[in-house]
């Protein structure tokens, strides 16, 4: 193919290329509005992406950025002739139509970027489907995650070198200084524990551990409809363990402040009406979606979360009911496999994944019942791949062991911190209302609101 047949073919747009940068030398603090949206490898012209490189460097450096200085930065970086020097940054600027619509100049360049990404995505699963080798649900799966990748902006790319992530961060921190509003991860909504968590950021894979009876699936589902209400954001819960319909109940219970136990046998009495249609109605706004598929392995999570528009949170219940995507004879490798691949989900979505697991027996065998993170099953992979790892606990649940302690904490759990790679390992306190399955911030635990 003729190189300008090629040009002409693939999609780009000089004038939008030119007006970004015609826009930040008209007014440079412009930039910030962008910064972040674009790469240089967005820019398809050579010089393009060699004058928006050296306009970055000059924001993270804090440096003027006029005409005369760019061209100062780029002959210093080594560019001299190739992007036509004081003379064509000069007639840039005075094309651009108006900078006030730099953002409007930066989402054009960027369609155009992606587009071409689309068109070489293609042709390279064009030639795996024409190869003819290798297991065909694996090239549809590749297909599927090349795709995928282009809709979240985050298709593969080369090494990136720093000040073009920093650009971006910088931001951002300016942006949480000033106190605007910035996407800051998933809160749980249990105001103390944020507290310490901060948020569950894209990407974490975040273990909640416990024996049977603690409360995990409770503890999870508040966290999920929490999110659901406090995002406006898809919540996606994989329940291997309990039907969508039983999982529903308890998230009623919990929202209406009405008895689990009553649902469960009908006998609902008269003034619990209005609250159980008031939360009916406050869940059907949210968008939370339920799966449960039983025994679903974390390629098929993959394909289904990634038709899911707006994805803010991944609740999976729970971790030893899943199944690895390939035979695996040891349950240590097959534990290990399903461990490092809800990682790799969790950072390919950019969303926060919480798994739910069982305990081993090791807490009834100590004095001290409460778990330590050599009480997961059958791996420490587990440990390794988590961000976070969070453990609950009730004294009140081994009142009638022999040899228990006197003194009994009563409708209090406590959430032991015993991983966090972004801050402090604490014990959080919370109350605990098994008749409406539901955990509370202590500081709210007198009213029948919110969870946080």
């Amino acid at each position: 193919m003729e190189a300008s047949d090629l040009l002409r073919k693939l999609p780009l747009s000089v004038e939008a290329e030119q007006s970004v940068l015609g826009s930040i030398l008209v007014k440079p603090e412009s930039f910030e509005r962008i910064a972040g949206q674009l790469d240089a490898e967005d820019f398809y012209m050579e010089d393009h992406r060699a004058i928006f490189s050296a306009i970055q460097d000059m924001f993270l450096k804090n440096r003027t950025i006029d005409t005369v200085t760019l061209v100062n930065a780029l002959v210093q970086g080594g560019y001299r002739d190739e992007t036509g020097g004081i003379q064509y940054l000069t007639q840039i600027a005075q094309v651009v139509p108006s900078a006030a619509n730099i953002r409007d100049y930066a989402r054009i360049v960027k369609e155009k970027a992606l587009l071409r990404r689309l068109i070489a995505a293609c042709e390279e699963i064009s030639e795996e489907a024409y190869s003819e080798q290798g297991d065909v649900s694996r090239v549809i799966d590749a297909a599927e995650q090349r795709i995928f990748e282009l809709t979240q902006n985050k298709g593969s790319r080369e090494f990136r070198h720093v000040k073009e992530i920093l650009a971006g961060v910088y931001q951002e921190l300016v942006d949480k200084a000033e106190h605007k509003e910035v996407d800051q991860g998933v809160r749980t909504g249990f105001s103390d524990l944020d507290r310490v968590l901060v948020q569950l950021g894209p990407a974490d894979l975040v273990l909640v551990g416990a024996r049977p009876g603690m409360g995990k699936t409770s503890f999870a589902m508040n966290i999920a409809v929490n999110a659901a209400k406090s995002t406006g954001k898809a919540v996606c819960i994989f329940s291997l363990e309990m039907s969508g319909e039983q999982l529903v109940n308890r998230m009623l219970s919990s929202e209406a402040m009405v008895d689990s136990h009553a649902l469960r046998t009908g006998e609902i009495r008269p003034e619990d009406w209005q609250r159980l249609a008031d939360a009916s109605a406050m869940l059907a706004g949210c968008e939370l979606l339920i799966d449960d598929t039983s025994g679903i392995t974390v390629a098929d999570m993959k394909a289904k979360l990634r038709r899911v528009k707006n994805l803010g949170l991944v609740v999976v219940y729970y971790f030893q009911l899943m199944q690895a995507s390939k035979n695996i004879e040891s349950r240590v490798q097959e534990v290990a496999d399903i461990s490092r691949n809800l990682k790799i989900m969790a950072k390919e979505l950019s969303v926060p994944v919480i798994c739910c697991a069982q305990l081993s027996r090791g807490p009834e065998q100590r004095e001290s019942k409460k778990p330590m993170l050599s009480d997961l099953r059958d791996s420490g992979a587990i440990e390794q791949d988590a961000d976070i790892v969070l453990f609950l606990y009730r004294d009140e649940y081994y009142k009638d062991v022999k040899g228990a302690k006197a003194n009994v904490e009563v409708n209090t759990a406590e959430i032991i911190i015993a991983k966090n790679r972004h801050g402090a390992l604490k014990d959080v306190k919370m109350s605990w209302n098994g008749q409406f399955t539901k955990f509370v911030t202590m500081e709210n635990q007198g009213g029948v609101g919110g969870a946080g």
